[in-house]
């Protein structure tokens, strides 16, 4: 996280060229420039102003949006409520939509139910994303009317939403985001599983006469996830990144939607700290991966032990 904030307040604060000019663009005169330079501390050395950005992201204070004049934070905070409960629906479909054709797959090797699920991934792997979404929109939301078009009613009922409204408005785009992921990590699943049906404890349990679902969910599942774990937390950082566009898409108020007029508005500020908070949520997710290969994998502990 020390890293990739160096790096974001690098591209954005040191590199040559004067931010307060690319907020006000080329017919600025002087004087606005460097009274906008003052206000965002341009002035000041750069070191100052990356220890003050560094306590900003400790205790919260992360400065004014110049396009919206409101708190950073207060504006994060808003469109966190999009973007998380999108992310996550996009990675539940991921997953149940990778396991059920991995396993599908795998359990048919080499047959037909096997080449046809590599077939439809790969079509699933070179769909573009947003292409998919107007698809999408197109076929539910104008043809059967099953979903609306775009937008977000909100999670409460006095702001003219709710629940169920608000779960309906992020479908198409959970499933925009889920399928070229699913189709990736399919294959990954069916991979992984073919490897461990190989090794000598399954034969071993089959040997002792357990059924086929006994050594898959008992056995095999289990040793095969940690590869699978590994393309998971990277794929949830995929989902992050990817709703900056699908959120435009279906005209979401989400995080992704916000760096978007944030770069249109030129307002360096909000881009910096969104991006350093994607960055965060990451290296968050990933180090969640690392632990849990321990707790899925007991001889990753035996051998922590022994050396």
């Amino acid at each position: 996280m020390l890293a990739a904030s160096v790096v974001v307040f690098t591209v954005l604060d040191v590199l040559p060229g004067n931010a307060a000019e690319v907020i006000l663009g080329d017919s600025a005169t002087p004087e606005s420039v460097a009274a906008l330079s003052a206000k965002l501390g341009l002035d000041r050395p750069a070191l100052v102003r990356y220890g003050d950005w560094m306590k900003g992201l400790v205790t919260g204070e992360l400065g004014n949006s110049i396009a919206y004049d409101t708190p950073i934070a207060q504006l994060v905070g808003e469109r966190l409520v999009v973007t998380v409960p999108l992310a996550l629906m996009a990675m539940l479909l991921t997953t149940a939509l990778a396991f059920s054709l991995g396993l599908f797959a795998a359990a048919r090797h080499g047959r037909v139910g096997d080449v046809g699920v590599m077939s439809v991934s790969q079509v699933g792997i070179a769909l573009p994303n947003f292409w998919f979404a107007i698809l999408l929109i197109w076929l539910f939301a104008v043809k059967l009317r099953w979903f609306s078009a775009g937008g977000f009613p909100g999670w409460s009922e006095a702001d003219g939403g709710g629940v169920g409204a608000a779960l309906s408005a992020l479908v198409l785009p959970a499933v925009a985001l889920a399928v070229v992921q699913a189709a990736i990590l399919a294959r990954i699943v069916r991979s992984a599983v073919l490897d461990v049906l190989r090794e000598d404890f399954v034969r071993t349990a089959r040997a002792k006469g357990q059924s086929p679902r006994g050594v898959l969910w008992g056995h095999v599942l289990r040793n095969a996830m940690v590869p699978v774990l590994t393309v998971m937390g990277l794929q949830f950082a995929a989902l992050l990144s990817g709703t900056v566009v699908i959120e435009n898409v279906f005209s979401l108020p989400g995080l992704g939607r916000l760096v978007f007029q944030a770069i249109n508005n030129r307002d360096l500020l909000v881009v910096r700290n969104v991006v350093m908070l994607l960055a965060a949520t990451v290296v968050v997710i990933n180090f969640a991966i690392d632990v849990l290969y321990v707790v899925i994998d007991p001889r990753l502990r035996t051998r922590a032990r022994t050396t």
